[in-house]
């Protein structure tokens, strides 16, 4: 255990080092100090422990464990030329994976062009299809790995970096999102779906959620800060109906919508969905613009991935 205390210190020597002269962003800071917080905790060390201190950082002892690696460890990774007959055979894997993103079998997908890239890891078209297919898994990281290799491999390819802001953008990581975009339409100038997805990405930056509000840039501070909107609130919770169901709800002690263990009665879910209603009418009638303002928060626009379906 002692070691292990040891290594925790070093790593938070480490992280407070990047705090101080890392140049991070405050998020980036905050993530740190977290990470610092849970280590100090987990093995009960701080920096106070000086006990616990060894004769070389983090990053010296990497660096002389990098520098003492087997010249053959480091040359393993570099690209070799496959054969024509295994560019072929990856060429027939990549063109079976488009057929089953047609069909959209999409794990399906992923394993066909993840074989051709086995045979042929220096084609940047198979990475950039493979991110395609995991962003329609909903795996945005892989696709951003795999549009990270694309990309290093052929610097030049937009259809890349359009998957990239599309990856990004699903990650809710907008500002990175317009960087690849705007790069993807200077090499593809006249892609209109690359125009559109950077114009939304740009908005979402612009909509700065509040730190109590949901996802897309629903402002709930400035909802409750609004008179209006919690003067209807009020006269919400006024309704006998809601009031009674809310008394169950506070209570613990019985089902909020009747019987102790009951499921509501259709009887008590229509009066709530009623209340509701008419709340919503009432919005409605005495403040139409901030109906506008909650409809216009709510609505999601997402990017497009129209000629970004089309594999090569």
């Amino acid at each position: 255990m002692a070691d292990k205390r040891r290594l925790a210190y070093s790593i938070i020597q480490f992280l407070n080092d990047q705090l101080q002269n890392g140049g991070l962003s405050p998020d980036a800071q905050e993530s740190l100090e977290v990470a610092i917080q849970c280590l100090e905790t987990a093995f009960g060390v701080s920096m106070e422990d000086q006990d616990l201190v060894v004769s070389q950082t983090l990053p010296e002892i990497f660096e002389a464990a990098t520098g003492k690696e087997p010249h053959y460890v480091r040359t393993n990774s570099e690209p070799v030329t496959p054969s024509e007959e295994d560019m072929a055979e990856a060429e027939r894997l990549k063109t079976e994976g488009n057929e089953q993103m047609k069909a959209e079998n999409f794990e399906s997908a992923v394993s066909f062009y993840a074989k051709a890239i086995e045979l042929n890891p220096s084609n940047a078209v198979y990475f950039c299809n493979r991110a395609a297919a995991y962003s329609k898994l909903g795996n945005y990281a892989g696709a951003v790995r795999d549009c990270e290799r694309a990309i290093g491999i052929d610097p030049n390819y937009s259809k890349a970096y359009g998957r990239m802001g599309l990856a990004l953008s699903s990650l809710n990581k907008h500002a990175e999102a317009v960087i690849y975009y705007k790069k993807a339409l200077e090499l593809d100038p006249d892609n209109e779906t690359y125009k559109s997805n950077l114009k939304i990405a740009e908005q979402k930056m612009k909509e700065t959620p509040s730190p109590t509000g949901g996802t897309g840039g629903f402002d709930l501070a400035g909802l409750l800060n609004n008179p209006g909107f919690m003067s209807m609130a009020s006269n919400l919770m006024n309704n006998p109906q809601v009031q009674q169901l809310m008394s169950g709800m506070i209570s613990g002690g019985q089902n909020p919508m009747g019987a102790a263990g009951a499921s509501p009665s259709p009887n008590d879910l229509a009066s709530l969905i009623q209340a509701g209603q008419q709340f919503a009418q009432q919005m409605q009638q005495q403040n139409p613009e901030l109906i506008e303002q909650l409809r216009s928060q709510i609505r999601s626009r997402t990017p497009s991935a129209s000629n970004e379906d089309q594999q090569e």
